[in-house]
């Protein structure tokens, strides 16, 4: 069987590796001088690995509840890693706002996605960013920019300019499993590859980093919603 997979050349890389994504695309990461030939040749010496990852099937696990198009009460969304309840309740504000539970103007109840959408990606910014700045300095790590970014299948990455994105649906995930991804994508600045030194750099920093590996196995689906 034919493997479609995309190639990502890059100047920066020395060796090449093979990504399996969560939608079950397949991605080359290869050096820049690496020949169609000699990818195909590596990609056919990983065939079985990758029909293994393609695929293995997800653990996820079912909502409570589960969300529906419209906003109703009753409902719950997920917040660092908990089930919070939604009301439809007038705010100050007049938007969405969080008091142990989500508090939705009747008026934009039918505007479920983009108001729920919109505060995730706020708190994500103001959550998220400042904690990637502090892992890069205790790991002595420099970056470029530091982005909040919309990719339903990556939880992080990072580009040859020393960026680093993390999707907004991380903050919906345990800050244990946040702090995960950002180490991640950080020591990928220090060692490119998943070396056994990659590791020692991650578990180091994250202590739970199986325990959020696991996570984010079995509650991929969760982060995966539109909201």
């Amino acid at each position: 069987m034919d493997l479609n997979y995309q190639i990502v050349r890059s100047a920066k890389r020395k060796k090449l590796t093979i990504t399996v994504e969560r939608d079950k695309s397949i991605v080359v990461h290869a050096p820049a001088d690496a020949t169609d030939e000699a990818i195909r040749h590596v990609v056919d010496t990983k065939r079985q690995w990758i029909f293994e990852k393609v695929n293995h099937p997800q653990k996820y696990q079912d909502r409570p509840h589960a969300p529906g198009k419209e906003v109703v009460n009753g409902e719950s969304v997920p917040y660092l890693g908990r089930e919070y309840l939604i009301e439809i309740e007038e705010t100050l504000s007049g938007g969405v706002e969080f008091a142990r539970r989500f508090l939705i103007p009747a008026a934009q109840r039918t505007k479920r996605q983009v108001v729920l959408k919109d505060w995730y990606v706020s708190r994500a910014k103001e959550t998220v960013l400042p904690r990637v700045k502090r892992f890069a300095a205790e790991l002595g790590v420099s970056i470029g920019e530091a982005k909040i970014v919309d990719n339903r299948y990556r939880w992080g990455s990072c580009t040859v300019k020393d960026n680093v994105n993390f999707n907004w649906r991380l903050i919906k995930a345990p800050m244990f499993v946040i702090d995960y991804v950002i180490v991640h994508e950080l020591a990928h600045l220090m060692e490119t590859n998943h070396t056994p030194r990659f590791w020692n750099i991650v578990r180091a920093k994250v202590p739970s980093t199986d325990k959020a590996k696991t996570w984010l196995k079995e509650h991929g689906q969760i982060l995966e919603e539109e909201v």
